[in-house]
């Protein structure tokens, strides 16, 4: 059954006085409203979230959010993939329509994380490591580190070029006005921040933020019937990866994106060259490489050419992260992926403002840890 998206909504991301409950309630609101739809007609409701217990002490969201909204009795779930639980959310909510169990479902996703200190909010994310790792004081910054040392080496690409993507996706947040981070950065401002983790410095890491975005999903045939403006979720593909990291043959491949964006591209009928414009997980700029290679945008060792070349800017010959990625946009785990659905579906449906590029088919791809599990959207603008 074809799944459409009608609607999409998108808190201030940012450091917010808010709290979970409320930050779930105003996207969900949002989103009702832009779709068009009473929250009496919605079926299913998922809420991803990767932590609420562990930053704010709140569980059971789910139920609070479907009372909070009016929504019952529809179905309602918490989904947790981690940092890609948007991700998982946006797969969980195309698959209750596809196979006809709901004709109405509500995606949101949200976290609440700035009021804990960096090293709580660190602790709590480096949670997603093994506990092998972990026991040896692992964290997601370093691993970015190692592998961004490594690729850098390997494939002598210059330090530069990370800090490119950096600049890159800073101008794009410029004209988000939901950005946390809505200022340019110049190169030399981005290589001479403070060292995190060698060779990654502080502009090469995303921010810490609080924030909730939602995506409301229904058939192809109810779609048509609401508006004319519609995307479709024309390709989804789902895989996970070594939970240990140094098992990987090979770290600068991310199992996990290749064979989710393999899935994607098989179910739409698509490939590589068909992408008009992609969101991807760039909680470190390396990651910004890697994925482009797992998708199979770039061959293996040369995403950073283009980087270097202006290719992947908005006016580039495949825009990365027009939204200003989790970079500048910011990254509150849970609502991270369901903003990357947000802003493929505002892309193909002609509502993203300055940031708007010509767009019939969009990709976001959502990584949880370093790799550990992936989901893959492809979404192609309504004929």
């Amino acid at each position: 059954m074809g799944v459409a998206v009608i609607g999409a909504s998108m808190t201030k991301f940012g450091q917010r006085d808010a709290w979970i409950r409320e930050l779930l309630s105003q996207a969900g609101e949002e989103c009702l409203t832009d779709a068009g739809v009473a929250p009496d007609d919605v079926e299913h409701l998922y809420v991803s979230n990767m932590a609420s217990g562990e930053f704010e002490g709140q569980t059971g969201i789910m139920n609070l959010l479907a009372h909070d909204l009016g929504v019952l009795p529809a179905y309602s779930e918490r989904v947790d993939q981690t940092s890609s639980s948007g991700g998982a959310g946006i797969y969980e909510a195309w698959q209750s329509v596809a196979s006809g169990a709901s004709e109405m479902t509500l995606l949101v996703g949200g976290e609440k994380m700035t009021h804990k200190t960096t090293g709580q909010a660190t602790d709590i994310i480096a949670s997603i490591t093994h506990p092998d790792e972990y026991k040896h004081g692992v964290t997601l910054p370093s691993f970015a580190g190692m592998t961004a040392r490594h690729y850098l080496e390997r494939f002598d690409a210059p330090r530069e070029s990370l800090a490119r993507v950096a600049v890159k996706n800073h101008r794009n947040g410029v004209d988000n006005p939901k950005a946390q981070f809505q200022k340019e950065i110049t190169m030399e401002k981005a290589l001479e921040s403070p060292i995190i983790a060698d060779p990654l410095r502080l502009y090469d890491f995303c921010p810490i933020t609080d924030g909730s975005a939602g995506l409301m999903f229904t058939t192809e045939e109810r779609a048509k019937e609401i508006t004319d403006e519609y995307a479709l979720v024309s390709g989804i593909g789902g895989a996970t990866d070594t939970h240990v990291v140094h098992e990987r043959d090979d770290p600068t491949v991310m199992g996990g994106v290749v064979e989710s964006s393999e899935q994607a591209y098989e179910m739409a009928g698509l490939g590589p060259d068909d992408l008009d414009v992609a969101e991807l997980h760039d909680m470190f700029t390396i990651l910004e490489f890697l994925q482009l290679e797992g998708i199979g945008v770039a061959d293996q060792g040369t995403a950073w050419e283009m980087a270097m070349d202006g290719a992947t800017a908005k006016d580039g010959e495949l825009p990365i992260n027009t939204s200003g990625g989790l970079k500048s946009k910011g990254h509150p785990l849970g609502a991270s992926g369901v903003a990357q659905g947000v802003e493929i579906y505002e892309q193909l449906v002609g509502e993203a403002g300055p940031r708007q590029v010509e767009a019939d088919t969009a990709l976001a791809c959502n990584v949880g840890g370093f790799g550990n599990c992936v989901i893959t959207t492809i979404m192609e603008a309504a004929e």
